[in-house]
């Protein structure tokens, strides 16, 4: 008889392994360096060694976006561009593992006008300013919304070297993208949408308990990078559950990128959120779930900014 297993995320979330076996994403294409830690054949379970601490400070870092009015620019000629007016904040919790104690330590909010439109200017909506933000091609309304992630990577990068101290650990939410020259920083990806290793290198993956990782190994992606799994603390039995990725700069050597892989797994486990209190529990972290509701509560009221974005394209003034 088939087993089955309920994903412990809510469905409005989606699921926390999109990758394969029919779903919306195929496995991955990519090329695979599994001999970094251990030889393929030799691939197996590990878990926490005894000589190593986790980092007394942690900063955790995320940003959010929000699109606040789709717009038009008409131009001289009669033609016309779509555009739309984004806000997007970026911001940083600071998490002293000695005292136990969590604290924001630095948090950005910036807007801008994403558009292809050659002559289309910044747009003041009462006290707010959308600088222009240029997209590449012809335009097409559905680049739009991704051309916010490049502003914001960018600010996520100034507010984690605001907030960095010697010997700290930064954990990115989300792949590391243009951010892997950061230094002792980690990639830290919750949704699995690319199945990049074979049937029976997954399976090691899928037979993870709570508190173990996989063995490190390579992709061979635009990005490329060192990655790794590991099982948070979860009670379902499905094979993904609790399962995350987590990724670290190429440019480390095997031996860098293996000490990361240890550090993970004695400092992220101790962040995991618990069902009740969160609908993407274990993955969301608990200190990213509370700063994504900082951050969110920064950008401003949403109706509000519609309104003086509709009263500035008549002209009215408030």
């Amino acid at each position: 008889m088939t087993r089955f297993f309920v994903d412990a995320w809510d469905p409005a979330y989606g699921a926390s392994f999109e990758a394969g076996g029919g779903g919306p994403a195929a496995p991955s294409s990519a090329q695979v360096d599994a001999d970094v830690e251990l030889p393929a054949v030799d691939w197996r379970a590990i878990g926490v060694r005894r000589d190593v601490l986790a980092p007394e400070v942690v900063l955790l870092v995320d940003g959010v976006r929000r699109i606040d009015a789709s717009l038009w620019t008409a131009e001289e000629d009669g033609g016309s561009f779509p555009g739309i007016a984004a806000s997007y904040a970026a911001g940083v919790v600071r998490c002293d593992l000695e005292r136990g104690a969590a604290e924001l330590a630095g948090a950005r909010v910036s807007r801008g006008l994403f558009t292809a439109s050659p002559s289309a200017e910044d747009v003041v909506a009462g006290r707010v300013r959308y600088p222009v933000h240029r997209v590449g091609g012809t335009g097409e309304l559905s680049k739009l919304p991704p051309a916010v992630q490049g502003p914001l990577t960018a600010l996520e990068v100034e507010v984690s070297n605001a907030a960095r101290i010697d010997g700290d650990l930064l954990v990115v939410d989300g792949p590391l993208r243009s951010r892997r020259q950061l230094p002792r920083t980690l990639g830290y990806i919750k949704t699995q949408h690319s199945q990049y290793l074979d049937a029976r290198l997954t399976a090691v993956v899928t037979g993870l308990t709570p508190g173990q990782r996989s063995p490190v190994f390579r992709l061979g992606t635009a990005w490329g990078g060192y990655s790794w799994y590991l099982r948070l603390p979860v009670t379902s039995g499905a094979p993904w559950a609790g399962i995350v990725r987590v990724e670290c700069s190429a440019e480390l050597t095997d031996a860098q990128a293996i000490e990361l892989a240890d550090l993970s797994l004695v400092t992220l486990p101790r962040f995991a959120s618990t069902p009740y209190k969160d609908p993407r529990a274990p993955q969301n972290l608990i200190p990213i779930a509370g700063l994504e509701r900082r951050l969110r509560g920064l950008l401003g009221d949403a109706r509000l900014l519609h309104r003086v974005l509709t009263a500035a394209a008549r002209g009215i003034r408030r």
